[in-house]
C-alpha cells in the first residue's frame, strides 16, 4: 500500500475507533465489545486490507505506553498495601491457570503436544490491564477490589511471557534434539532473573528520569520525555532478559507516586491529559485491530483445524476451564484468608470480593501478541492462534456479564461523600500551613486587601468545617463548587463574547481563558466521573 494509503486507512481507523468508543459509550454498551465486532464485521467486506498481527509490533510498540499510562494512574501506596493479594492473582492464578488450562488443551484439542498446551495456557492466562481498568471504574466497584484487579493486571504479564518462554523452549527442543531441553530449575532460575532485572530497571529509569525532569522547566520538554519512558524502560529490560512488563509498572508507579515533587504543576496537566488521550487511543485501537486481525486467522484455523463443530466444543471448554480455573482458585484463596491465621483474616477479602474478582477475568492485548510468539514448529499453531482470538472475544462477552453479577452481589459502592470529606479535611490542614508561611512571609511592604483576599481563600474550607450547615442545608464546600461552576461557565461565555467582538488581543483572551481552565480542573479534581 502506498503511504497516502497508508495515512488515509490510519485516519479512518482513528476516526471509527473514536466514534464507535462515543456511541457505545452513550448506550451504556461496552467499548471494546463492540469495537471487535465492528471490526470483525469490517474484515469479511472486500477492499478492507487484511490486517497482520505482528508480535513485535505489539509487544514492544503498544504494550509499553498501554501498561505505563496504567501504571502512573494506579497508587503505589495502594498496590504496596495489597501486595499479598495482587501476588496471589499475579502468580499463584496464572501458573495455576497454565496447568489447569494446558492440560485442558492437551486432552480435547487434537494433535498437540503437551509442550504447547501449557504455551497455550500460558498466552491466556494473564488478563488485560486496559480493559479490567474500564471495566471497574465503570462499576464503580470497592475501592479494594479495584486495586486488587488492577495491581493483578498489571503484574501477572510478566509470570505468563516466562512460562510462555518456558513452554517455547520445550517445543524448540522437541522439534531439535541438539537444542539442550529447559529444566523445572531453569524454569525457576529464568522467572527470578525476569523479576530482578526487570524490578532493578524499572526503578533505575525511574530514579534517573526523576532527576533529570526535576529539573527541567517548559512542560513541553516534561512531557516528550515522558513520552518515551515506557520505552528506556522496556527495551533493556528485554535485551538483558528481564521483564519488559515488570520494568515499565515499576517505572510508572514510582515516576506516577513522585511526580508532586519532581515536576512542576503545568508539566503534570500536561502529562495527565496527554497520557490519557494516548491510553483512549491505543486501549479502544487494539480492540478493533483484534476484530479486523479476525479474517486472516479464521482462513488459517480453517485449514489447520478440525472441523467446525469440534472447534465450537473445544471453544467452549476452553472458556469453562479458564473460567473455572480462575474461579477455583479465588474460592482457595479467599478459604485461606478466611479460615487461615489471623493475620491472614484480618487481610482477607469476602466471598461476594472474591465471586466479583472471577467474573473479571478479562483478555486481551497481551494474549493477542503472545499467542504469535508460538515457533513455526508449534503442532496446530494456526489454530492455537484462532482459539486465543476466542478466549479475548468471549472473556470480553463475559465480561459484559460483570455488572449484572456486581447487582447480584450487592458490593457496596466508594463511598464519595466519605472521601471527599477527606479531601476537604487535608485541604483544610495543608491551608492552615500556608496560613502560618504566609504570617512569616508578610511585611508592611505588602497590600492589606492582597493579605486579606489570601486569607479569606485560605480560611474558608476550615471555616466550612469548624461550622458544619444544619440538617438539611447543602454543605457550604459543595454549594462553592456548585455555585463556581455557574460563575465559570458565565465568565467564559463573557470572555468568549468579547471575542467575537474584538475588543481585546487574543493573546489576553487565552490567557484568561487557561485561568478559568485551570480553576475549573481544580473543582473536578476528586469529584467522580464517568467510566473511571
Amino acid at each position: 500500500m502506498d503511504p497516502v494509503g497508508t495515512i488515509i486507512w490510519i485516519v479512518l481507523f482513528i476516526a471509527v475507533t473514536v466514534a464507535v468508543t462515543g456511541l457505545a459509550g452513550r448506550a451504556g454498551v461496552s467499548a471494546p465489545i463492540v469495537l471487535v465486532v465492528v471490526g470483525a464485521v469490517a474484515s469479511f467486506i472486500p477492499g478492507v486490507p487484511t490486517i497482520t498481527v505482528e508480535p513485535d509490533l505489539i509487544l514492544y510498540g503498544l504494550l509499553p505506553p498501554l501498561l505505563y499510562a496504567a501504571a502512573i494512574r494506579t497508587s503505589f501506596a495502594d498496590v504496596r498495601a495489597r501486595r499479598d493479594g495482587i501476588l496471589l492473582l499475579s502468580v499463584g492464578l496464572v501458573a495455576f491457570t497454565v496447568v489447569t488450562v494446558g492440560l485442558t488443551a492437551w486432552l480435547i484439542v487434537p494433535a498437540i503436544s503437551l509442550a504447547a498446551a501449557f504455551a497455550f495456557g500460558a498466552v491466556v492466562a494473564p488478563t488485560d490491564a486496559v480493559a479490567v481498568t474500564a471495566i471497574a471504574g465503570r462499576l464503580k466497584l470497592p475501592r479494594r477490589l479495584v486495586t486488587v484487579l488492577e495491581g493483578e493486571s498489571l503484574l501477572n504479564d510478566a509470570t505468563a511471557l516466562v512460562a510462555l518462554n518456558a513452554a517455547i523452549a520445550a517445543i524448540v527442543s522437541a522439534s531439535n534434539p541438539s537444542v539442550e531441553p529447559l529444566n523445572a530449575w531453569g524454569v525457576v532460575l529464568e522467572f527470578a532473573v525476569a523479576v530482578v532485572v526487570g524490578v532493578g530497571i524499572g526503578f533505575v529509569v525511574g530514579f534517573v528520569l526523576g532527576f533529570i525532569r526535576k529539573h527541567l522547566r517548559a512542560p513541553v520538554l516534561d512531557t516528550s520525555l515522558s513520552l518515551i519512558t515506557p520505552y528506556l524502560a522496556f527495551i533493556p529490560a528485554q535485551l538483558l532478559h528481564g521483564s519488559g512488563v515488570l520494568a515499565v509498572v515499576v517505572a510508572g508507579l514510582f515516576l506516577g507516586f513522585r511526580a508532586p515533587v519532581i515536576q512542576t504543576a503545568e508539566a503534570r496537566i500536561a502529562e495527565s491529559l496527554n497520557w490519557r488521550t494516548i491510553q483512549f487511543l491505543l486501549e479502544n485501537a487494539v480492540f478493533l485491530f483484534i476484530g479486523l486481525s479476525l479474517f486472516g486467522i479464521f482462513q488459517e484455523a480453517v485449514m489447520d483445524g478440525p472441523g467446525v463443530w469440534q472447534t465450537v466444543v473445544i471453544s467452549v471448554v476452553l472458556l469453562l476451564a479458564i473460567f473455572l480455573s480462575r474461579f477455583v482458585w479465588m474460592m482457595f484463596t479467599t478459604s485461606v484468608y478466611r479460615f487461615g491465621p489471623q493475620w491472614l483474616r484480618a487481610r482477607g477479602w469476602s466471598w461476594r470480593n472474591g465471586i466479583a474478582v472471577s467474573f473479571a477475568g478479562i483478555r486481551g492485548v497481551v494474549t493477542l501478541a503472545a499467542v504469535f510468539l508460538l515457533p513455526e514448529s508449534t503442532p496446530g499453531r494456526a489454530f492455537l492462534q484462532f482459539l486465543a482470538f476466542v478466549v479475548v472475544v468471549g472473556t470480553l462477552l463475559g465480561g459484559a456479564l460483570l455488572p449484572f453479577v456486581i447487582r447480584r452481589l450487592k458490593l457496596p459502592p466508594p463511598d464519595f461523600s466519605q472521601e471527599m470529606t477527606e479531601v476537604h479535611m487535608l485541604m483544610a490542614e495543608a491551608q492552615s500551613v500556608g496560613l502560618a508561611r504566609l504570617d512569616e512571609q508578610v511585611t508592611d511592604a505588602d497590600e492589606q486587601r492582597v493579605v486579606d483576599r489570601l486569607r479569606l481563600n485560605a480560611t474558608f474550607l476550615s471555616d466550612a468545617l469548624e461550622n458544619p450547615a444544619p440538617d438539611g442545608v447543602e454543605p457550604p464546600a459543595k454549594a462553592y463548587n456548585r455555585l463556581r461552576r455557574v460563575m465559570i461557565e458565565a465568565e467564559r461565555e463573557a470572555v468568549l463574547k468579547a471575542r467575537a467582538e474584538g475588543r481585546y488581543q487574543e493573546r489576553a483572551v487565552k490567557s484568561v481563558l487557561a485561568k478559568i481552565d485551570v480553576e475549573e480542573t481544580e473543582l473536578n479534581i476528586g469529584r467522580p466521573r464517568r467510566g473511571e
